[in-house]
């Protein structure tokens, strides 16, 4: 491993920690940021001569207090800066520092950090612009190839996101017991949000969205470490695992969908399988039963079916009417409705989805699945403008090639190769 790469691994590794300290001490997005980049420089220059410090946190808190209140003092001209030996010799003080995040406050650090980024304030796509920027450090034209817009809309994205940061005057104690629970759901939606950006990704845009899935997972086992009796996080870092798992087996060489069924489940990661299922059993022990968890259970369910032939649908069925009871959604239902479709048939999925067409008029999964529900009982022309109104729908060239497909498999023509046909 060269110089570059493990100062990029420990720099990635304590970036949280350091940026959620700085924000403490400036209280300031754009100043605690800048603190930990000119923190950053420091380290290139100096741990390859040097070696890495015993605490890199610590040292880069150091550094970029330092570094900060030296730009501070640029601006106001009150003071002379401190001598360089002050600034360079940090043996003392970075062990001190590193006693203090031992024992402390870090964790509640990283929390405010990530809670000032999940502000309810905030739209959700400048959370996670923000989050992916701050608390992950990607770069803007990372997150905005990630997210498909321009970098400098981007770029002014995250800017509009700090500056309601900044008016809204958040404050920087860490807040109470009821606030905190709300809060910190706050957090968990935006990583699953980071997560299904990546996750639902085209073969086209995997090389640019699919890094977003290894970094909300990496984020959700940092909140699990601030947070280890939480059964909802551990719920949604098991979600995340078991549905990462199957990465490999989601496209086919040519780039086209691979149904679930149709998976080849030797590729699927039995490493982060087993990590799911850990922590889905030990969430459950809790008996606080959540919607992350109750999804992470469906997923254990279809990691633990040796073929597809041996899934439970039936428990599925009946995880997914308890998701609807605990959190109502349209799409909850429409899930459901696919479990119900495997274990009792189309007649009775397609009668469950019927009350949805108006909420899910515009979603191409709730066309894509009525269209297979009538396509199996044989009403193929109603099929047929079900997966035409898919097809139109569809957000990845993958999703309407697989609908095309299901097309064909009807033995009608649909209307576009008709209109060839007859000019």
């Amino acid at each position: 491993m060269s110089d570059l790469d493990w100062i990029e691994q420990a720099l990635t590794g304590a970036r949280p920690v350091a940026v959620a300290a700085l924000l403490r001490y400036f209280r300031d997005l754009d100043t605690a940021e800048e603190a930990f980049q000119e923190a950053c420089l420091r380290a290139l220059a100096n741990w390859p001569k040097n070696g890495p410090p015993r605490d890199t946190a610590a040292w880069l808190i150091l550094v970029g207090r330092n570094a900060g209140v030296d730009a501070a003092r640029k601006r106001s001209r009150l003071e002379a800066l401190p001598d360089e030996e002050r600034l360079s010799d940090l043996e003392d003080a970075e062990s001190a520092l590193a006693e203090r995040l031992d024992g402390a406050a870090y964790r509640d650090d990283i929390l405010r950090l990530l809670f000032i980024c999940c502000h309810p304030d905030l739209p959700r796509t400048q959370q996670i612009a923000l989050a992916l920027r701050i608390v992950s450090g990607l770069s803007v034209a990372r997150i905005a190839r990630a997210f498909l817009v321009g970098e400098s809309a981007m770029e002014q994205r995250i800017t509009r996101a700090k500056g309601r940061v900044a008016k809204a005057e958040v404050p920087f104690e860490a807040p109470g017991p009821a606030e905190r629970a709300e809060r910190l759901a706050a957090v968990a939606a935006m990583l699953y949000l980071v997560f299904n950006e990546g996750y639902s990704a085209g073969y086209d845009q995997t090389a640019a969205r699919a890094p977003l899935c290894d970094e909300a997972i990496r984020l959700v086992r940092l909140l699990l470490r601030i947070v280890p009796a939480e059964p909802e996080i551990m719920g949604l870092a098991a979600l995340m695992l078991l549905q990462h798992a199957r990465t490999a087996a989601r496209f086919d060489a040519h780039g086209a969908v691979v149904l679930l069924e149709d998976q080849n489940r030797a590729t699927w990661d039995r490493g982060m399988i087993g990590e799911g299922l850990a922590l889905l059993d030990k969430a459950m022990r809790h008996n606080r039963p959540g919607p992350y968890q109750i999804q992470g259970a469906v997923a254990a369910l279809h990691a633990c079916a040796a073929t597809a032939a041996e899934t439970d649908w039936q428990q599925i069925d009946h995880l997914y009417a308890s998701l609807e009871r605990m959190q109502p959604s349209p799409v909850a239902t429409l899930n459901r409705a696919v479990a119900v479709f495997k274990a009792r048939g189309a007649e009775d999925a397609l009668a469950l989805i019927a009350p949805l067409e108006r909420d899910l008029s515009g979603y191409f999964y709730f066309h894509g699945a009525r269209g297979a529900f009538l396509k199996e009982l044989g009403r193929s022309e109603e099929a047929r403008i079900s997966f035409d109104r898919a097809i139109a729908l569809a957000g990845t060239a993958a999703e309407a090639a697989f609908i095309r497909m299901q097309l064909d498999g009807l033995g009608v023509m649909p209307p576009a190769a008709r209109a060839v046909s007859i000019a």
